[in-house]
């Protein structure tokens, strides 16, 4: 058996050293390393080193050093495949089966790796050529000075759709479609995948490029477009700035996340460089292990919109059934519309180390977000609060944290039922809204940011399932409503999960029909449900019918997506208000209350008008 250095890599990654040096040799905790007594000769006085960080171990007396694979052949004795069967079981690996073309498959992947490497650097050429004018200018815009954007192998992909084929044609085109480089659709000739965008060579933690991200020259969608998933590049256990980021947390002793490459470039040159970035999905399971590598509490720092904020508990909760005694999260939340970019380059790199230095432990993220995930007026609410609560400390693996979160939980709960009642409501004096003679004045404006950040308590059952099934039906829809469907608060999990899986092949395909997208979901789990969906009976709107006037089918849809959008955040805000008025009334608060339950009435008439008309329409067909 062949073994990959990419399959050799992920073992060693997912292997913690000091657990396994540390079942044979006792260990003490130096500062970020661990130290012992030499276990390959006798010693009195420690001169033997384990690093997490770095992988491998090193004794300044004989000179051992290695990694994991290394300890088992060394240490335990065990021949080569002995050892990487072991590592790989306790680390839920499976060995890769037996293949006579392993060899060939080995190298196949240096040509995969040289392929991408020359593409960066072609990319790179673009960029600084007479073709990249208009990229170096937006990067100059965004502040990204011409060594950063060197130090980054940032480049430029022309408008072509056989550009990169062109200079690339001595690795031919299976290899070049392998690495993801162009696109294969059907028996059509192979095309550049990235056209007309700044690119950002993905690389791995050695740091050899194996995938890219491409962000769009002027308008259209995707904005961002990825390399798809290749024998190179998983994108779920990838973090972008890896490399780089790695021997600066060794510094600072933190890490960062945030959102988008860009967000790490310009962190890195206002001199945050321990930052890293998922790859456009929600933060998986592997990458928190490779990030609790390197910090016992990484940090989020993500957008300060919903959308932001959203994907922040939702790391929240993936990350909790993982916690471990002194492993866990850390948030920072940015004001509402800002970004780590905008908030360095306006307001400098001390604004957001005053953020760092007071992160919100992940406890109060998880009490925050359920606190006001509804009203607190009602024993039954507060019995709601203690139940979501305590489901959630039942998920954590670890014995000793769970009941910690429970008696925190507890705690917390137990002190807001000892709360005194609030004020109760004062009835509105005699006179109605107004004073004295002075107009009717309309609520000041919109639906605030502040509200808009608030859990939604739901999404109206009328058209969730509904809206879900047009967007299968007409997947091209997705990336006109990224934005929107990114707010999307769904509380059924299993929705929730299907239309963030919806999205993110509308990010990764530019062209993506109904039948292709039903396979792509098929492959992540998600082909019962969808396929249930379009069987269901739900209600019946053009956009869910097979052979609707398209027109129709997108304006109605426009409309439910709408709907569906701004009536948990009018909800929240109507909330918010009322609670005001209990507690500080004021003819402006009053006010506010008014026109909030007149834009909440007004979305409920757009959604009865929706559904009539499709009734409607229904019944004249079945009368004709």
């Amino acid at each position: 058996m062949t073994l990959s250095p990419q399959f050799l890599d992920e073992l060693r990654a997912r292997t913690l050293l000091s657990s396994l040096v540390g079942q044979t040799t006792k260990l003490q905790k130096a500062g970020r390393e661990w130290r012992a007594c030499c276990p390959f000769h006798n010693e009195k006085t420690p001169s033997f080193y384990v690093n997490d960080d770095k992988g491998f171990y090193h004794c300044f007396g004989c000179s051992a050093h290695g990694d994991a694979i290394r300890w088992m052949t060394d240490q335990r004795g065990l021949p080569f495949m002995d050892a990487v069967k072991e590592l790989a079981q306790n680390a839920g690996m499976e060995l890769p089966a037996m293949d006579p073309r392993a060899a060939e498959k080995a190298e196949a992947a240096k040509g995969l790796h040289e392929a991408c490497a020359d593409a960066a650097s072609w990319f790179t050429d673009q960029l600084n050529g007479l073709a990249g004018a208009t990229a170096r200018d937006i990067l100059t815009k965004r502040g990204i000075k011409p060594e950063t954007a060197r130090e980054f192998g940032l480049g430029f992909a022309p408008d072509s759709r056989g550009a990169l084929k062109g200079a690339l044609k001595d690795y031919g085109d299976p290899l070049l479609v392998e690495a993801g480089l162009l696109i294969k659709v059907e028996e059509k000739t192979p095309y550049d995948r990235f056209r007309g965008r700044l690119m950002i060579p993905i690389r791995d933690p050695r740091g050899r490029t194996i995938a890219f991200g491409g962000r769009i020259i002027g308008d259209g969608e995707p904005k961002y477009l990825n390399s798809p998933e290749t024998p190179l590049f998983d994108k779920g256990r990838t973090l972008y700035n890896l490399d780089k980021a790695a021997p600066a947390t060794r510094k600072t002793g933190r890490v960062l996340v945030v959102e988008g490459y860009m967000d790490v470039i310009a962190l890195a040159q206002a001199g945050f460089r321990e930052a890293v970035a998922p790859l456009g999905t929600a933060l998986t399971e592997a990458q928190l292990e490779r990030l609790w590598r390197l910090a016992e509490v990484p940090i989020l720092c993500f957008d300060g919109d919903s959308a932001g904020q959203k994907a922040a508990i939702r790391a929240a909760h993936r990350a909790t059934p993982l916690l471990q005694p002194g492993r866990s999260l850390a948030f920072v939340t940015l004001p509402p519309g800002v970004d780590p970019d905008d908030l360095v380059r306006t307001k400098g790199p001390g604004a957001l180390e005053a953020l760092l230095a007071k992160p919100e432990p992940l406890v109060d993220r998880l009490w925050a977000s359920e606190f006001a995930a509804e009203p607190l007026t009602t024993p039954e609410q507060r019995a709601g609060l203690k139940q979501r609560l305590t489901e959630i400390a039942n998920t954590i693996a670890d014995a000793n944290v769970k009941s910690e979160y429970i008696a925190e939980f507890r705690r917390r709960t137990d002190a807001l039922n000892a709360r005194p009642p609030r004020a109760p409501f004062v009835p509105r004096p005699q006179g109605g809204g107004r004073k004295g003679n002075q107009p009717w004045k309309p609520a000041p404006g919109p639906v605030g940011d502040g509200a808009k950040g608030i859990h939604a308590r739901g999404m109206d059952g009328v058209l969730t399932k509904p809206v879900l099934i047009g967007l299968l039906r007409h997947p091209t829809e997705i990336g006109r409503h990224i934005g929107e469907l990114s707010r999307l608060t769904i509380t059924d999990h299993r929705l929730s999960h299907l239309l963030d899986a919806m999205i993110d092949a509308a990010v990764e395909e530019q062209t993506l029909d109904s039948e292709r997208l039903l396979t792509i979901l098929a492959t992540s789990g998600f082909d019962i449900i969808a396929h249930d969906l379009l069987r269901a009976d739900q209600l019946m709107c053009s956009f869910t019918q097979r052979d609707a006037e398209p027109a129709r089918a997108r304006e109605e849809l426009d409309e439910a997506i709408a709907i569906l959008v701004a009536r948990p955040e009018v909800d929240a805000a109507l909330a918010e208000a009322t609670a005001m008025m209990q507690t500080d009334y004021s003819d402006e608060a009053f006010e506010r209350q008014v026109s909030l339950v007149k834009e909440q009435q007004a979305l409920d008439a757009r959604l009865a008008n929706l559904v009539q008309s499709n009734e409607d329409a229904r019944a004249f067909a079945e009368g004709s």
